[in-house]
């Protein structure tokens, strides 16, 4: 089976089942493509049973190839990565993203928790 970012974001339906299933996004960034902001990327996974087995990020502008294989570990071209071990969330990076949902409960929720994060005296 098939799951493309962009058939089901246009309003097709998909329904995730234990066959072996390709899921891809050929423009995961859409929107910083759209503004030519450079973080893109082309984002391919592979799951059977509903359990993901592998998956492979392109990222195209920094060219550099994201791997991992369930029980494998991960890789940037071909490098092995590791998280950092940094127990203590104040002297962590954090990232986050604030999704594209404009639902005002959506909204509510995304500032609800962001306001959580904020009160942590975190860098970023």
């Amino acid at each position: 089976s098939f799951i493309g970012e962009e058939s089901v974001a246009a309003g097709a339906g998909s329904i995730l089942t234990d066959n072996p299933t390709w899921i891809i996004d050929p423009i995961d960034g859409t929107t910083n493509f759209v503004h030519r902001f450079p973080f893109v990327a082309v984002s391919i996974g592979f799951v059977v049973n509903k359990k993901i087995e592998f998956g492979i990020v392109y990222s195209c502008v920094e060219d550099k190839m994201y791997t991992a294989r369930k029980g494998k570990g991960a890789f940037c071209n071909g490098q092995k990565l590791q998280v950092s071990g940094q127990e203590d969330i104040t002297k962590s990076l954090l990232v986050t993203e604030l999704g594209s949902n404009r639902d005002p409960e959506a909204i509510k929720i995304i500032l609800s928790n962001m306001e959580r994060l904020l009160s942590i005296p975190i860098h970023g």
